[in-house]
């Protein structure tokens, strides 16, 4: 049977070709994934906030399938609406599933707290408006934003055509000498191959949106077993 261990439910935007590729990949022996889509093409606000009204369909199907947590995979889709967006659209899907729901955006903040990072460099795919909206939700939630670099990609495609290399040199590029560590935003960007090379070469932590989403699905069922080679948030479950 597959999910022996556990069954993850992921929801992502229609147009994401990264996030669930990334934990396939890495998900531990036994922990099955099994996902469902909701319609996004652009990252711009306007797509962002009507992504909410496809989750109750997303949430109920992936119930069907008896997982026994649900991920809302989408970074600045749960945190558009501004501080506690993420807490209210996992609420939402708990009510509809009865299945414990984790949104990406409160898992970015937890693990950023587990690390002890306060002053955080953020790096990112997105277009300004996008990005305003997320230094808000960080600064809102107690982080202080020292630095902040986008590439200015609006069509979600696109951002999943970057390569993982792309992720580094933004990375480091977006770098602060007060930082005391790195968040990469965005489900859909290819981050899994940097990370630990990054985070050795920056000698602090590094985060991206789906290594954090990651870490809280593994905590939430479980599984205590480490994830070697994505950087020291996954090898601390």
């Amino acid at each position: 049977m597959y999910g022996w261990r556990a069954r993850v439910g992921l929801i992502v935007p229609s147009s994401n070709t990264t996030m669930e590729e990334e934990f396939r990949s890495w998900l531990p022996d036994g922990v099955s994934l099994h996902v469902a889509r909701v319609r996004l093409r652009r990252v711009n606000v306007e797509e962002l906030s009507r992504m909410e009204k496809y989750v109750d369909l997303a949430a109920d199907t992936l119930a069907d399938a008896g997982v026994d947590v649900i991920a809302y995979g989408c970074t600045t889709g749960s945190l558009v609406g501004g501080v506690g967006y993420d807490e209210r659209i996992a609420r939402r899907i708990e009510r509809i599933t009865g299945v414990r729901a984790i949104a990406t955006a409160t898992a970015v903040v937890e693990a950023l707290r587990h690390l002890g990072v306060n002053n955080v460099a953020v790096a990112t795919p997105y277009i300004e408006e996008v990005n305003r909206k997320e230094e808000e939700f960080l600064r809102g939630n107690g982080f202080n934003v020292v630095s902040m670099v986008g590439l200015g990609i609006e069509d979600n495609i696109e951002i999943g055509r970057q390569s993982p290399e792309v992720a580094y040199r933004l990375g480091r590029s977006s770098f602060h000498r007060d930082a005391d560590g790195l968040f990469i935003s965005c489900t859909n960007f290819r981050t899994f191959e940097i990370l630990e090379a990054l985070e050795l070469d920056l000698g602090k932590p590094v985060i991206s949106s789906n290594s954090s989403t990651l870490w809280a699905i593994l905590r939430e069922l479980g599984v205590g077993e480490p994830v070697l080679g994505l950087g020291e948030l996954l090898e601390s479950i």
